[in-house]
This record gives structure tokens, C-alpha cells and sequence, in this order.
């Protein structure tokens, strides 16, 4: 079970089990349509003169209580399979087209600009799959602004909090596409690790890093067997909600979150990289909505907990 506590995944099967007994069929229907089973979804340095100087799931056909049940929306293998060019739309060859690079850079200064404190940007990049020849119709334009967190403030935990929060604000409050894929902006620190294979410098019109061609052999069906493993355990967590074990509840979620960070940064720290079991499995997870499902269960355990009713 992966750390899942073997008394939490009884109790949580037969909580569940007494209170099919104790509702109607028409409400037990409204209420699995409620929690997202039965078939319906639940809740997916700074250049000399630079401008950037001052800158959920579905169990279709299941039963209420078949909780090993696996997610029904699969994702494609080929997906994930490695192409023998840049993606045309971005990249002309090797050289990313100008509107491109305009684009995201305007997009880059507009963030920069919006913030509440002045910065010093050491770099603008393309990272991710659209840096490389495994892109996909899943890939985002991960825009990486490069800052030196220590140039901020000493208290790097600090200033990466609130540059999270001020991307999260920025990628909830626009919907940016280019080319048909979603822009991400992210803010990276300069002395962080960065373990993609492919790095695109747009301030300096330069590769940092030049991905690589290859034939892969990725391992497809042992990263879906890895997510249908997490996917099951998401599923044990909405039952220990429904059951009203939340402590329990907030513990796995925690155990969890952990365990998909580890998991990918081990993948990627591997000789496989972005085509490890362990980051196609992430992928696997982000795209058929796992991820964004198990930041649901935490924000409903929370409120829960937090919730103090009339008498």
C-alpha cells in the first residue's frame, strides 16, 4: 500500500459501506455524483542595458464501493514517444522564430513589471518538452524567468514563496496560448538545479542546453501501473473524507504530495530524464487530472476541519 495505513483503508471501506446502507438509492446516486464516482467528474545577472533590469476522476460503470477501480481516461503512449524535429510551429531548425521569442519575452517584462518590487532578471527561458523533441498536444510553453533569490533576500524560502504565489496569480488570472500551447510562467531561481535536457536562452537568442536526439524505449506500461498505484490511493483518500477520517485523511494527502515530488525528481535526476518511468508517470497523473484532484481533497479536508457548525 505504500505507507497507506492498512486500518484506515478497512475502516474507510466499511464507514463507506454502512452509509450505502443508511441512504436511499436516489440519494446515494446525487451523493456519489457529489464525490466524482458513478461516472461523473470530480474537481485539473542581468544583461548591461537589458529592459529587465528593474524589472479528478471518473469511475464509469463502477461500483461505489470498487475504489481499486482505475481511472477510465488513459492516456496515449505515443504521446510520450520522441520526434525528429522541434515542433515546426515554435522553432525554425534549431533557431526559435522571432514572433516567438518576442512574444514570450513581452509576456516575461508584463510579469516583471506587475510585480510589487523591483528585480533583477539574469535570464528569460524556454524550457520543457517544447524545448525538445518530445512535445506533445499536452505541452505548456514553460517560460522560466531566471533571478537570483539571494539578490532579493537573504531568506530564499521566503522570496520563492512569494515569487509562487505571484506566477500563480499571474497563470490563474491569464489564459495566454501560443501557437495552441497554454504559456506557464515560472520563476527559477539561479542557483537552482535545473535537470531539463533542453534550455533555451530567449534574452541571449542562444541554447543553454541543446537537447539531444533519440530513440527512447520508454516504459509505458510500468509508469501506468506506477500512476494506477497513486491513482488508487487518491481514491482511498476520498474515502476516508466521505468516511470522516480527516486527520487520516490530510496525513496521506501529505504522504502523497511527497511521494510525486520524489518520485519525478528522482526520474529526472536519472540517466532517462524526461523519458524516465518516474516523470512519464507525473505526466501521467498531470494529464489525466490526479494532480489537480488530490489539491481538491486538501482544500475540502481543510475546510472541514475548519468548519464549525450550529448547534
Amino acid at each position: 500500500m505504500n505507507g497507506m495505513n492498512w486500518q484506515d483503508l478497512v475502516d474507510s471501506i466499511r464507514e463507506v459501506g454502512s452509509y450505502r446502507n443508511r441512504v436511499k438509492p436516489k440519494r446515494l446516486k446525487k451523493d456519489m455524483a457529489h464525490y466524482g464516482v458513478g461516472g461523473s467528474k470530480g474537481s485539473k545577472g542581468a544583461q548591461k542595458g537589458s529592459p529587465y533590469k528593474n524589472v479528478k476522476v471518473s469511475f464509469k460503470g463502477k461500483g461505489f464501493n470498487d475504489i481499486s477501480a482505475p481511472l477510465e481516461e488513459e492516456v496515449d503512449a505515443e504521446s510520450f514517444e520522441s520526434h525528429d524535429m522541434l515542433e515546426t510551429r515554435i522553432w525554425d531548425g534549431e533557431e526559435i522564430k522571432p514572433q516567438i521569442s518576442s512574444n514570450l519575452l513581452k509576456i516575461a517584462q508584463d510579469f516583471i513589471d506587475n510585480l510589487p518590487v523591483e528585480i533583477d532578471v539574469d535570464d528569460v527561458r524556454l524550457t520543457g518538452s517544447l524545448a525538445n523533441y518530445n512535445w506533445s498536444n499536452y505541452s505548456d510553453v514553460d517560460l522560466h524567468i531566471i533571478v537570483d533569490f539571494l539578490g532579493v533576500d537573504e531568506n530564499r524560502v521566503l522570496v520563492k514563496s512569494f515569487f509562487d504565489n505571484a506566477r500563480m496569480r499571474w497563470n490563474n488570472k491569464h489564459h495566454i496560448r501560443v501557437k495552441g500551447y497554454d504559456v506557464e510562467i515560472y520563476v527559477e531561481d539561479l542557483r537552482e538545479q535545473h535537470l531539463s535536457s533542453g534550455v533555451y536562452s530567449l534574452l541571449n537568442n542562444e541554447w543553454v542546453k541543446k537537447p539531444k536526439k533519440f530513440r527512447n524505449s520508454i516504459d509505458f506500461s510500468a509508469a501506468r501501473r506506477k500512476a494506477d498505484d497513486i491513482e488508487f490511493q487518491v481514491n482511498i483518500v476520498d474515502n476516508l473524507i466521505l468516511a470522516r477520517k480527516l486527520k487520516s485523511a490530510i496525513k496521506n494527502i501529505d504522504r502523497l504530495k511527497k511521494k510525486i515530488k520524489n518520485m519525478r525528481l528522482a526520474g529526472l535526476e536519472s540517466a532517462m530524464r524526461e523519458f524516465s518511468i518516474e516523470n512519464i508517470t507525473f505526466k501521467i497523473l498531470r494529464r489525466n487530472g490526479t494532480l489537480d484532484r488530490l489539491e481538491e481533497l486538501k482544500n475540502r479536508v481543510y475546510d472541514q476541519l475548519m468548519t464549525i457548525k450550529e448547534e
